[in-house]
């Protein structure tokens, strides 16, 4: 699952960890759904994005890996190895090929020189380290780590904002890069270099972020978990079971969508199967798909 392609001076290569049933139906996975939503868009949602045999929605997990100014970047590291996930089953103890699958693409772990999470949820942030021995280790020795600093103390469990949940996150692929010195943490924006800008983009989380491309006459935004589902495209207001914030998470996703319609730009979820993200344009108070990236279907 390894695919490439090129926007004005950054290459944007797609590196798969995961891709099948999260064993969540539709109505589960996104409750707030128009009535009807999933039947009227089934000719074009099934079967990358919805198995209607088993009525599961479909999801990849997988890391988008930049080249740009001289830079080997990755946006977000999937679930990793060896990793216990109380909280999500489907994440316990994984033996993906991944860092192989990366090393095919061109980057072993100690070239790559910034690592972004756009959020700090298990599938997001879990090759930010690895096991060595009995202990977790940063996966990427040379990488700055790129953490929203909203996300940071959310998600610290020695903090005064945590409140539950995303059980050895925090432990196992956070704290480990933190105490290495490698984690820089960022508010509301920043400058990455001339061609790529992190944004803060809440809702699903307090600290949610995306990080856009303009590189030439080329537009991309990587929208990690603002979206999970192609429906969301035709029905941005359809939030899923795991925004924490569901009015903010609306209006981020109508801000993000807005902008990618008036300027041609890919949108790149972290989650999408099939070819990974879309074009759109205005469709009234809603948008449409005017074509789908040009990856590879998975």
């Amino acid at each position: 699952m390894v695919r490439q392609i090129v926007l004005g001076d950054v290459s944007v290569t797609r590196v798969g960890e995961y891709y099948g049933s999260v064993h969540l139906a539709p109505q589960a996975f996104f409750p707030e759904a128009p009535d009807g939503a999933w039947l009227d868009h089934k000719s074009w949602l099934a079967p990358d994005f919805w198995d209607t045999d088993a009525n599961h929605c479909m999801t990849a997990v997988q890391t988008w890996l930049l080249r740009s100014e001289g830079s080997t970047i990755l946006v977000d590291t999937g679930v990793g190895n060896h990793k216990e996930r109380p909280d999500s089953p489907l994440w316990t103890g994984l033996r993906t090929s991944f860092l192989e699958d990366l090393a095919t693409a061109g980057a072993r772990p100690e070239d790559v020189d910034i690592v972004i999470n756009t959020h700090l949820h298990a599938d997001h942030v879990g090759w930010n380290t690895r096991l060595d021995g009995t202990d977790w280790v940063p996966t990427f020795p040379n990488a700055t780590y790129l953490i929203p600093e909203r996300e940071f103390h959310r998600w610290n469990p020695e903090g005064e904002h945590y409140d539950g949940g995303n059980q050895n996150v925090f432990e196992d692929s956070v704290t480990p890069v933190h105490r290495a010195g490698q984690v820089r943490l960022w508010d509301l924006s920043h400058r990455i270099d001339k061609n790529l800008r992190l944004d803060l983009a809440p809702g699903h989380t307090p600290g949610s972020s995306v990080v856009t491309l303009e590189s030439g006459t080329d537009r991309a935004v990587f929208v990690g978990d603002m979206m999970h589902n192609p429906l969301q495209f035709v029905e941005p207001d359809t939030n899923s079971c795991f925004c924490e914030d569901q009015a903010e998470a609306r209006a981020t996703r109508h801000k993000v969508l807005g902008w990618a319609a008036d300027n041609n730009a890919l949108v790149l979820p972290a989650h999408l199967g099939g070819q990974g993200g879309a074009e759109i344009v205005r469709d009234g108070g809603k948008f449409a798909i005017k074509q789908w990236a040009p990856f590879a279907r998975i």
